[in-house]
């Protein structure tokens, strides 16, 4: 027969160029980067530059249907590409404009383009899936009273669109998020140049980020919302989104973040990223997550009871200090967890000290009494166990919060205080929109002291027990499991 149309012939060219790879290529199978505590995540050989997210909502009962674009580098030849990808039906593929085969093998999707990408090539995927908000509870989309969140950290934003889901290979995000009429979305970062566009019953908002992020970091939100502008220290635009119902009851809260950034910045030098602001949702979720630009947090630890107000402040501190520990600078593997959870409970028991209602002091010789239990039930804070299995969750042990912040209290006793402060300035300056671990926070720090401070920081780091604290030989000894 002949092939009259030039775009039949290419189509037909191409699905028989996929035979013939199929045909020499092994079977596909799931990869990962070897991380030590998710081997199975992220994957190699590519770079990933930007995401472009596509979601259509209709209720929390339906699966969205998706659209995802990743704009990627080849890093070496690639015949085969793997997505971690999960919980969604993939319709369509396409790499570089051709149709591409696929498959799921475990939680990745194996992509087999048309033709091989060499070493440095351009990788431009579509695929159309969807994105289901039902039954899992460990993490991806949490569904809310009135629509969704997301909470990805720490391998879960693989369960809502395809991704190297890795928090090493950040990268700039655009969302396109079309809901019912009534329903408020917004994601990370600033609204696109047009404004909403609203058609029929549905509207479409669009918002992109200024700064690379991890896929762990990604937030939408959707739900009946108010979403309500202030200004914060030198001009920064602040954007909190909150239950429309509950705007009034909670302003009291909105207005304190000003204030939490102002010391912040004395502390540590300019917030990283484009705008601030808290999600409140209408959710339980039994932890309040850094959403890098849009920090997620459950209504009820603002309007329950029990919670003094100092301790709801500190809370928000702890999640703001994660733009800088964690956020700009994110981890390297997932065992460097302590330098994002370590800094932020740092930051977050000095703001309560200075409230005057639970002392730094106290804080940290408690932990010092529990630390050689938490790191016998978790591992040392550098080298956490893996969690649990089905567990994931776990892995946000004491250790790498309380234990780990003890870390840095020991630091400041050798060094002093004003050479942790520059460690502290000059680690989110030099790393800023990268990523670190602790060899490098180590290296950093010796730097600043003018001395090699391996020796000090390893056993406190990777020790299966705690070391001395320095300058406080009252602390004794920390009690045994």
């Amino acid at each position: 027969m002949q092939l009259s149309s030039p775009r039949l012939r290419a189509a037909l060219l191409a699905a028989a160029s996929l035979t013939l790879v199929a045909a020499v290529l092994p079977p596909p199978a799931p990869l990962g980067i070897g991380d030590p505590l998710f081997p199975a995540l992220g994957n190699p050989g590519y770079d990933v530059l930007a995401y472009d997210l596509s979601f259509t909502y209709k209720d929390n009962r339906t699966p969205l249907d998706a659209v995802t674009v990743i704009d990627a580098r080849a890093e070496r030849p690639l015949e085969r590409i793997n997505l971690d990808f999960t919980h969604g039906k993939v319709a369509s593929v396409e790499v570089n404009g051709e149709p591409a085969r696929f498959e799921s093998v475990g939680e990745d999707l194996v992509l087999t383009p048309a033709r091989p990408v060499p070493r440095g090539g351009r990788l431009h995927i579509g695929v159309r899936h969807t994105s289901d908000p039902r039954g899992r509870g460990d993490g991806g989309w949490v569904p809310t009273e009135d629509g969704l969140a997301m909470a990805n950290q720490a391998d879960a934003a693989h369960r809502v669109f395809p991704c190297n889901d890795h928090p090493s290979d950040k990268a700039l995000f655009t969302f396109r998020i079309t809901a019912p009429a009534g329903l408020t979305a917004v994601a990370n970062g600033v609204p696109g140049t047009f404004p909403a566009h609203r058609s029929g019953s549905a509207t479409t908002w669009t918002y992109r980020t200024l700064h690379p992020m991890a896929t762990e970091l990604a937030q939408v939100s959707i739900g009946r919302s108010a979403v309500v502008h202030a200004t914060g220290p030198h001009g920064l635009p602040l954007r909190d989104v909150v239950p429309a119902a509950d705007r009034e009851l909670l302003d009291p809260w909105l207005k304190k973040t000003p204030g939490h950034i102002a010391w912040m910045e004395e502390r540590v030098g300019r917030y990283p990223f484009e705008n601030y602001g808290v999600l409140i949702a209408r959710a339980t979720t039994g932890f309040e997550l850094e959403t890098q630009t849009l920090s997620l947090f459950e209504r009820g630890i603002f309007t329950g009871e029990g919670y003094p107000e100092w301790y709801v402040e500190s809370v928000m501190v702890h999640e703001l200090a994660h733009q800088w520990f964690g956020d700009s600078v994110s981890p390297r593997s997932w065992s460097d967890l302590w330098l994002n959870e370590g800094h932020a409970t740092w930051y977050e028991a000095l703001y309560a000290d200075g409230l005057g209602t639970y002392s730094l002091e106290r804080r940290m010789r408690e932990a010092y009494q529990r630390s050689d239990q938490w790191r016998a039930a978790g591992g040392p804070p550098a080298a956490p166990k893996p969690a649990a299995p089905g567990e994931k969750i776990g892995l946000f042990r004491p250790a790498v919060y309380d234990g780990a912040a003890l870390i840095l209290y020991a630091l400041r006793q050798e060094v002093g205080a004003a050479v942790f402060d520059r460690i502290e300035r000059r680690w989110v300056a030099e790393h800023r929109d990268g990523v670190a671990g602790t060899a490098d926070f180590v290296r950093l720090a010796s730097r600043e002291a003018g001395r090699d401070l391996g020796p000090f920081l390893e056993p406190w780091l990777y020790g299966p027990t705690t070391p001395a604290m320095p300058g406080r030989p009252e602390w004794g000894t920390p009690k045994s499991v």
